[in-house]
């Protein structure tokens, strides 16, 4: 039996399974209020209606406390421990214990979403090791599969069950097994067309290819930010498969389900799971190219093996 309040370890990382709205605030709201009453900076990235569920039941004593709508804020599950979770750790004073609430997945979440969120949930242990940190997770166990539950055990050293206040230790916990689970080979891009752009470059055509990818991404319907996050996301990736993959790539890009697909092929082995999901330091120089690719995209999908490696991007029209 394990208790959040006297965490043995420094980074703590339970996954909380609910069942109903009363087993979901049992179990969020007093993670909060111990949190507010030792002194600890607490945040909460939920999706909009459980946020909701949570200020209503905390009242004025949320006052202190950091929202954010999942939905929104961790949208790309890749941006989760850069722009969510270290985003807010970072900023706390040194020695302080920060407790965060973080809810990635959720029924709705999609197939082409899930293999990111499952590989982002068993790589916030390797992220936060070491570090005065306790990330608590929900888990809705009326509406999630089986799988997901399944996984969560596999990402979790700790499970608390719906209704309990402790924790049991999970026999299955094997994050860097979920990780290469789910280092999965993308389905195909679709053929040439009309509405397919492939195009192979080097270096010597890293601007070109650059123009033809936001010319055809303008006429896939982009406009505006999303189309300037094309362009920046092109250069980023095809600079990257450059200067790593090999001196050369292949590019696709074409529209899906709404989105606009962006996508890298080249034969370099990206070897660190955690590249694109560290924040970069202030004096940084370069490293910043697949974070920034993170940032911008609604969703992004990496496949490396010894063959090369795919990285995938996502745009909303």
């Amino acid at each position: 039996m394990t208790t959040l309040s006297e965490p043995v370890e420094p980074f703590v990382h339970p996954a909380l399974f609910y069942g109903d709205p009363h087993e979901y605030l049992a179990g969020t709201v007093s993670f909060v209020r111990e949190g507010l009453a030792a002194g600890e900076p607490v945040a909460v990235a939920v999706p909009a209606e459980n946020l909701r569920l949570i200020q209503d039941a905390l009242g004025g004593d949320g006052a202190g406390v950091r929202f954010l709508d999942m939905r929104e804020a961790g949208r790309n599950p890749g941006r989760i421990i850069p722009g969510v979770l270290r985003a807010f750790a970072d900023r706390q004073p040194p020695g302080r214990r920060v407790r965060i609430i973080g809810e990635p997945i959720w029924a709705g979440r999609n197939a082409d979403e899930y293999p990111a969120c499952a590989q982002h949930e068993a790589l916030i242990n390797a992220a936060f090791r070491g570090r005065e940190i306790t990330i608590l997770c929900p888990y809705d166990t009326s509406r999630l599969d089986e799988r997901t539950l399944a996984d969560a055990r596999a990402t979790h050293p700790v499970v608390i069950p719906g209704g309990s206040a402790d924790g049991l230790a999970s026999p299955a916990y094997d994050p860097d097994g979920v990780v290469a689970r789910y280092n999965l080979p993308l389905p195909p891009a679709p053929g040439a067309g009309p509405e397919v752009l492939a195009a192979a470059f080097a270096e010597d055509s890293l601007s070109a290819v650059r123009h033809l990818a936001t010319g055809h991404g303008a006429r896939l319907g982009l406009a505006g930010t999303a189309l300037e996050n094309l362009a920046l996301i092109t250069a980023e990736l095809t600079t990257n498969s450059v200067v790593h993959g090999g001196g050369t790539g292949t590019l696709t890009v074409w529209a899906q389900d709404g989105h606009v697909l962006c996508e890298v092929r080249d034969k370099g082995r990206l070897d660190d799971p955690l590249a694109g999901r560290r924040p970069a330091a202030r004096d940084q120089r370069g490293g910043r190219g697949l974070l920034l690719v993170n940032l911008l995209s609604d969703l992004v999908r990496v496949h490396t093996g010894p063959e090369g490696t795919t990285i995938r991007c996502y745009l909303g029209r």
